[in-house]
């Protein structure tokens, strides 16, 4: 199993971008754990709390393909570091004025998530430039959804484990001070700094004029949507069963069951459409929701959260692979930072809606937003199965590289991207 990526991390330059993108993007992705206990330790009410975490992910959405158009236009160094700094020092306003005045608080996380930079999307128009063969960087993809588990393990656990030790307002600057670093990592690299998108198409849709990676946006609207209300419903399930803790571990989990469930799926080579697959995946990551609904003792439910997220590395890797296929020459950074977008946005409504139905109804009925958001998200793909399916057959499958002084075609991905 790990003979594949090890295969990817000998390769020059790929450590270092894989582990920079990580670090870099942090904030980003334990923004809504972070801000959640920022705001509790403030007095702040749960629906603030998710208020607050629903305007950064909604201003991250609408940055990210903003931005990740500016970088296939300008190139990443000119765009990702700027934004990097940016989103810090907005966080660390709102570190330190805190939820009063509210305004203010508002605005300075609506600021954090507009200026985060698309250190994803960048990551993986690197990919081909730096690995070449297509059968790797299928397996990049995979390992880089793995990786990123890594990420949302160690993250819940690194935001409680700086509030234990000093405090919320703490996590929150420590977090972005790290951002910053991982972006300063990948933008000074070689790759980084030598790549470039393939031309492109004038088209103000740019990457949303393909049909069938609309319907892949429209399918993890929900899967967010889905993720982001088991991060608000875990907060009152953990305050009754051992605090701030076990939420870290609930949240550990999830993350944990989807480091394993992507390195058994990034393992070995799958046949057939990956259109096909992603709709077996998104049924089993519907159907492994459900039993958070049980709410058992401290250890179980982590058990369960666990299985939720089983098949969450493996649908978000082969989303990847449908992207490249589906996005317009030339987009690659934005189509990829569409779906960052979309999961983001999904991830708040999930967070803006989770806050009141605990309110209302407890944490059981928190717990029952995932698999109703799981099953939605089906049942797009499967009504929009013959969109994907033609919309891939006019997929590009080969483009020319610019470091080819001959210009020899050569077989590479539909983003046509280049190095």
């Amino acid at each position: 199993m790990a003979a594949g990526y090890l295969e990817i991390l000998r390769a020059r330059h790929a450590a270092r971008l894989l582990a920079g993108t990580l670090v870099g993007r942090l904030p980003n992705a334990t923004a809504a754990i972070a801000v959640v206990l920022f705001v509790r330790a403030e007095g702040g009410s749960y629906s603030l709390a998710g208020a607050l975490a629903a305007v950064y992910g909604v201003a991250n959405a609408v940055g990210q393909p903003v931005l990740g158009r500016l970088v296939d236009l300008h190139g990443q160094p000119r765009v990702q570091l700027p934004a990097a700094l940016a989103s810090a020092v907005a966080m660390a306003v709102f570190a330190f004025t805190g939820v009063d005045p509210l305004p203010l608080a508002y605005a300075a996380v609506g600021a954090a998530g507009l200026f985060t930079p698309p250190l994803e999307g960048g990551l993986r128009a690197l990919w081909p430039s730096v690995l070449r063969r297509e059968d790797q960087v299928h397996t990049a993809y995979a390992m880089d959804a793995i990786a990123q588990e890594v990420m949302f393990t160690v993250g819940p656990l690194l935001v409680t484990l700086c509030v234990s030790l000093w405090s919320a307002e703490a996590a929150l600057l420590v977090l972005n001070v790290l951002g910053v670093l991982g972006a300063l990592s990948v933008v000074v690299s070689a790759p980084s700094r030598a790549w470039r998108s393939a031309p492109r198409e004038a088209h103000w849709l740019g990457a949303l004029r393909s049909p069938g990676l609309l319907v892949l946006l429209g399918a993890f609207l929900f899967i967010g949507m889905a993720l982001g209300s088991i991060t608000v419903a875990s907060v009152p399930y953990a305050d009754d069963h051992g605090g701030d803790a076990v939420y870290g571990w609930l949240m550990a989990a999830l993350g944990l069951g989807a480091l394993l469930g992507g390195s058994v799926y990034g393992a070995r080579s799958w046949p057939g459409a990956p259109e096909r697959r992603l709709r077996v995946l998104v049924a089993l990551l519907a159907v492994c929701y459900l039993p958070l609904t049980l709410m058992p003792g401290a250890v179980a439910m982590v058990a369960l959260t666990a299985l939720a997220g089983v098949f969450l590395a493996p649908a978000i890797a082969c989303a990847f692979v449908i992207v490249d296929r589906h996005a317009p020459s030339g987009t690659v950074t934005e189509a990829f930072s569409w779906l960052v977008t979309t999961f983001t946005v999904g991830a708040s409504v999930g967070t803006g809606v989770a806050g009141p139905v605990v309110e209302e109804g407890g944490a059981l009925w928190g717990f029952a937003v995932p698999g109703a958001a799981g099953a939605v998200s089906l049942l797009v793909l499967v009504a929009a199965g013959r969109v994907m399916a033609a919309s891939a057959v006019h997929a590009v499958v080969a483009v020319s590289s610019e470091n080819d002084p001959n210009r020899a075609v050569e077989p590479r991905f539909s983003s046509g991207d280049r190095a």
